[in-house]
């Protein structure tokens, strides 16, 4: 191998060493909404009413994705134990629309509405739970 073809590989493997590892440190980081929160599509997007609840948790799925199953048993959780909070599952491979309308590249990721369907909290990957309970709507 060539010093440059080395060099290259070094600078390579360095970059993608960066990428993942800033990929992991942002995984199920709760990132707050920017800027003011309207009204908006969260629990029609959804296809549920609030009835009553403070918080929707939207999560977009995929079929082959396993921290997607990860994520529904802590949404889950979450929902269980606190009747204020809503979890609806959303498959993006048949809900393309839903997806694109939040601007969703990744899966799992985690939207959470509040009672008049504005986006508060959004988290990309395995939320962190103490995190993610801190941060909901009327906590």
């Amino acid at each position: 191998m060539s010093v440059t073809g080395a060099v290259v590989l070094v600078v390579v493997l360095l970059g993608a060493t960066a990428a993942g590892l800033l990929l992991r440190a942002r995984s199920g980081r709760v990132r707050a909404a920017t800027g003011p929160a309207p009204a908006g599509p969260g629990w029609e997007l959804a296809g549920v009413a609030p009835d009553g609840r403070r918080a929707l948790l939207l999560q977009l799925s995929s079929p082959v994705c396993a921290p997607c199953r990860q994520t529904a048993r802590v949404l889950g959780g979450l929902t269980a134990a606190d009747p204020g909070l809503a979890h609806v599952e959303i498959d993006v491979s048949e809900r393309v629309d839903v997806a694109r309308a939040l601007g969703v590249l990744r899966t799992p990721t985690t939207v959470v509405f509040d009672a008049a369907g504005a986006e508060v909290l959004r988290v990309s990957g395995v939320p962190r739970v103490a995190e993610l309970t801190a941060a909901l709507p009327g906590v």
